[in-house]
């Protein structure tokens, strides 16, 4: 369901998915049973149910090919090819889900990490084409919770010349799209935040509720 619209630019338009095995998925990742093996397993279906919701604005062209009876109009992706772009650490639990609706995808890699105290993201690592112009290009985060990190990689993007940025989140905090909403108004570029889950709120740590806990964590160990 679809809860903001388009109405100005830059937009900024969130999708909830709404499935039946989208749901049961994330039911299943939320359990404090689930380990990590299946917890990984169930986050790489899960991106790739959400993906398909995430490409539908995926830029193409029209092409001709011809069948084993006559030729065809049809349509292939056009370039330049799509960025995804996985936020490290977690966000490499949600890579290969990404890569198997979008195998010819080009793959960028953007280090950050949100400092426990203060709630802000900085960038330790990154490995991006220096100019992203015309590109369009897909975030992976599993959790958006206060906004600062998902706000932080956007803007990295765009300053590369990303004109388009869609995000992926396996659940995300109120608190979160709202700074989200208010850091991309002032980007020249369109966002879309496609995820399965909108939760209810943040505690005091930062941690969405009722959430999954730490994705990272979950997909990893505790290291």
């Amino acid at each position: 369901m679809s809860l903001l619209g388009r109405a100005t630019f830059p937009p900024m338009h969130i999708h909830v998915a709404d499935h039946p095995l989208i749901a049961h998925k994330l039911t299943l990742l939320r359990d404090e049973r689930t380990d990590s093996p299946t917890f990984r397993r169930l986050a790489d279906e899960l991106v790739t149910l959400l993906a398909y919701e995430a490409m539908r604005e995926v830029r193409t062209q029209q092409v001709t090919v011809r069948t084993p009876v006559a030729e065809a109009q049809g349509r292939q992706l056009s370039a330049p090819k799509p960025l995804v772009v996985p936020i490290l650490r977690a966000g490499l639990g949600m890579l290969e889900g990404m890569q198997r609706l979008l195998p010819t995808a080009e793959v960028g890699f953007l280090g950050m990490i949100r400092d426990e105290a203060t709630l802000r993201a900085s960038t330790y690592a990154e490995r991006l084409p220096d100019d992203l112009s015309g590109r369009q290009c897909y975030l992976l985060d599993p959790m958006l919770a206060t906004g600062g990190t998902l706000s932080a990689a956007i803007e990295f993007l765009v300053r590369r010349g990303a004109d388009q940025v869609t995000a992926i989140c396996l659940l995300a905090a109120p608190e979160g799209i709202a700074r989200v909403e208010r850091d991309v108004a002032g980007l020249s570029v369109p966002f879309v935040l496609v995820t399965a889950g909108l939760d209810e709120r943040l505690d005091d740590r930062g941690y969405i509720v009722p959430g999954l806990g730490d994705a990272g964590d979950r997909l990893y160990g505790v290291v």
